[in-house]
């Protein structure tokens, strides 16, 4: 099966429809976002925060904890907070050329209003979010930052095409929330770098690795200068794809990404005293051998020790086989996003919020999803895939709307902090997962995802219990002190 074809079926999967916020008859629930858990709650409140085919990230009645629990059922879950995981650095999505041109299309007013629910730290809080180095197939052209023929010397290199609108909406993001962590991915080196002589499929070619290394470190240094920091890099989107040449893409086979890494770029990044990290594979879970062999060089351990996954193919829980083997090793979750031709892009919050439980419960410190923001048939785009926003603005109204992805998101992103540890839970109920989270100050966050019908939950902790109604179809998240 080519990745070409698993991404079609992944994004239909995930499922879209250009829909208002609210669904006919459903409460919306946007004034929520500038209010917030509060930080005062009683040692036995329990707040509520629910979204359903009725509501959108809506606050429910408080639960309370009770010392004399029912016998539990079928539908309980236990919580073992002692028992305690990986550390959360955050959520967000990408700032592809697409999304930031999208963005830049609004009026002024309508673009701080909606950075501001998207990344304050009283709102959505969207912290960790991907930029490309280049152009990727969600773009309004192909470019690089050094097109045309050979130039081993990079006397060509600019990141001038950034200056327009690209860097002007990274800053202002980092001025609404200064904790933004940006990592960056090239979809392509320079035609010239390749062995097709272009941006579109191909395989990179090992006699420009050096030249390609300082093409890391002169983006980096110039996004530096235009006051964007970035905090970590990934050698290639998707290695082990050339995406049969129809938009920007690049072949890495694993010998030549740790040649990378421990020749050329872990190096060079060393002796110019460059801080970024570096991030291994940026690809599906079925790499998951790949990835374990890379951490096994020596040589690549010294410059990297994370790992970067994709959902396209695979399942989350190879990401553990990999943990198993390197427990020191980090693992994020750099991409996955909507598809506009989908009907169901506005109401399959489950279907993500059960795919952000699955990650989350298997080792990964980040979700990033694709598209920050598109218009309403998946545009701009150069490529042959149909991916929707996180949010979509509408191409001449400039009307906002949001995806299913956007609210299952929100019931993460909005209540775990950075610094957050994931704790145990456990259940034998079917159609209902479940997440555990302790933030740095104390407070603890549950995220329920029901994908089935109404049902009575009761929550275990210790020698207390809580009972909550679980409305079908609906991600609820629980958050007490």
């Amino acid at each position: 099966m080519s990745i070409a074809s698993t991404r079609r079926e992944f994004l239909k999967a995930s499922g879209w429809g250009v829909t208002a916020v609210a669904a006919s008859g459903a409460t919306e629930s946007l004034s929520f976002m500038s209010g917030g858990a509060n930080s005062s709650l009683s040692p036995s409140d329990v707040e509520i925060w629910v979204t359903d085919e009725n509501q959108r990230l809506a606050r429910g009645p408080s639960i309370t904890w009770s010392s004399n629990p029912a016998a539990a059922s079928h539908d309980s879950i236990t919580l073992n907070p002692n028992e305690e995981f990986q550390e959360i650095l955050g959520f967000g999505a990408a700032f592809t050329d697409a999304a930031c041109y999208m963005f830049n299309q609004l009026p002024p007013n309508a673009r701080e209003s909606l950075f501001r629910e998207l990344f304050h730290p009283s709102e959505m809080r969207l912290s960790v979010c991907r930029t490309c180095i280049g152009s990727s197939d969600y773009a309004t052209s192909m470019y690089s930052y050094d097109e045309g023929d050979p130039d081993p010397d990079l006397k060509r290199f600019s990141i001038e095409h950034d200056r327009q609108y690209i860097l002007p909406i990274l800053r202002q993001a980092r001025k609404v929330n200064p904790d933004l962590f940006l990592f960056s991915s090239p979809w392509s080196p320079p035609g010239w770098m390749k062995a097709n002589g272009s941006m579109l499929g191909g395989s990179m070619r090992r006699q420009y690795m050096p030249s390609y290394a300082n093409y890391f470190l002169k983006f980096l240094q110039g996004y530096e200068a235009e006051g964007v920091p970035v905090q970590a890099v990934t050698i290639q989107n998707e290695v082990d794809t050339d995406q049969d040449g129809r938009m920007p893409a690049c072949i890495w086979p694993q010998e030549y990404e740790a040649d990378f890494v421990s020749f050329h770029l872990g190096p060079l990044f060393e002796k110019n005293g460059v801080k970024t990290k570096i991030w291994l594979i940026d690809h599906n879970y079925n790499l998951w051998g790949r990835a374990a062999a890379e951490l096994e060089n020596s040589d690549v351990r010294k410059y990297a020790n994370a790992i970067a996954w994709h959902g396209y193919l695979g399942e989350p829980e190879l990401i553990s086989r990999v943990h198993s083997t390197h427990p020191n090793a980090e693992m994020y979750w750099t991409e996955g996003g909507p598809a506009y031709t989908d009907p169901n892009y506005a109401t399959d919050w489950c279907d993500w919020s059960e795919t952000f439980t699955g990650i989350l419960r298997n080792w990964c410190r980040s979700i990033t999803g694709w598209n920050l923001a598109l218009d309403e048939q998946g545009r701009p785009n150069i490529g042959p895939f149909s991916c929707g926003g996180l949010v979509t603005i509408h191409s001449q109204s400039k009307d906002i709307s949001y995806s299913g992805q956007y609210w299952g998101l929100a019931h993460y992103s909005r209540f775990i902090r950075r610094g957050a540890r994931r704790f145990d839970s456990q259940s034998p109920a079917t159609n209902l997962f479940h997440g555990g989270f302790k933030n740095p100050d104390g407070q603890r966050v549950l995220v329920l995802t029901n994908t089935g019908a109404a049902r009575n939950c009761q929550i275990q902790l210790k020698t207390k219990a809580a009972s909550i109604r679980l409305t079908g179809n609906s991600v609820t998240t629980l958050v007490w002190r």
